[in-house]
């Protein structure tokens, strides 16, 4: 028999968390994160991440277990999460994934991409080119990858290209045999919904002392890596840098959060064809 898992998907500042909660205490469950960014510790305000008080006493796995000089993969994630979904099946629980990392829960589910040996030569070059370059490139030559990368991750954009030279495309992964009994619940709030409550979120994370953390992660990790660390991370280094004014930082973050979050719905979307109504795709 599968193992039953809950997994609740949602695009930024959707209020995933809140759901989550309510839906561990109702049903006996433990949360494990499936957000590439709150692994690290320090990136608190950034991540909009959870604090004790608001967790109510439901255990959360994988917050706080890196630093953020430290690289944290997929592949990192799926030993992580099996591991975490056979401990708390095992305590009688009912394991729920919760995050907006869309890769993390394909690659548990779905299996991680074919893997290609590191090609330092090509890597070289490719940090010389834009993100704009960069993603250019992957849409001309493997249009379906494309579609489902970020055009400013230029750490997968770069990976793709790597897998692109080696293969002349990003290879599919083909449909995998059932791992877990999973049963999705996806938050998907409207247009107008989401833009006010992003626009919310950034306003509070700016008056809370966003810049300051941004301030100490720059600090620890320095410039390259504050980029690695998401946009909010990436746009504030600028300002502190000198490359932008601070006014220009919520308008600027607002547009490129709403960027991010529109990919995240067309994901939702497209999990919504691929599982349909009929197969444990509930909307909240």
């Amino acid at each position: 028999m599968l193992t039953k898992i809950l997994c609740i998907i949602g695009p930024t500042a959707s209020g995933k968390s809140a759901c989550a909660i309510e839906e561990a205490l109702e049903r006996r469950g433990e949360i494990i994160s499936v957000d590439s960014r709150q692994v690290y510790r320090g990136l608190d305000i950034g991540t909009e991440k959870i604090t004790t008080e608001a967790m109510r006493g439901v255990p959360h796995h994988l917050v706080d277990i890196r630093d953020a000089k430290e690289k944290y993969s997929a592949g990192d994630f799926v030993v992580d999460a099996k591991r975490l979904i056979g401990e708390i099946a095992e305590r009688g629980k009912l394991p729920i994934l919760v995050g907006g990392t869309h890769f993390y829960f394909n690659a548990l589910l779905g299996g991680l991409p074919m893997g290609v040996d590191t090609n330092l030569e090509l890597r070289e070059e490719l940090e010389k080119l834009s993100d704009e370059e960069l993603y250019a490139r992957v849409r001309s030559t493997d249009a379906r990858r494309a579609g489902e990368l970020d055009p400013k991750n230029r750490r997968r954009l770069i990976r793709a290209l790597e897998i692109i030279e080696a293969k002349g495309a990003v290879p599919a992964r083909p449909a995998a045999a059932p791992t877990y009994d999973v049963e999705w619940l996806v938050i998907d709030p409207s247009r107008e919904e989401l833009r006010t409550k992003i626009d919310a979120r950034l306003a509070n994370a700016l008056a809370g002392g966003l810049i300051e953390e941004v301030r100490r992660v720059r600090t620890d990790v320095g410039d390259a890596r504050l980029n690695e660390l998401g946009l909010e991370y990436k746009i504030i280094g600028e300002y502190l840098r000198g490359e932008r004014d601070e006014a220009s930082l919520l308008p600027t973050l607002s547009a490129k959060l709403w960027q991010y979050a529109r990919r995240q719905k067309a994901w939702l979307r497209k999990l919504a064809s691929e599982q349909g109504a009929g197969n444990g795709v509930e909307s909240a």
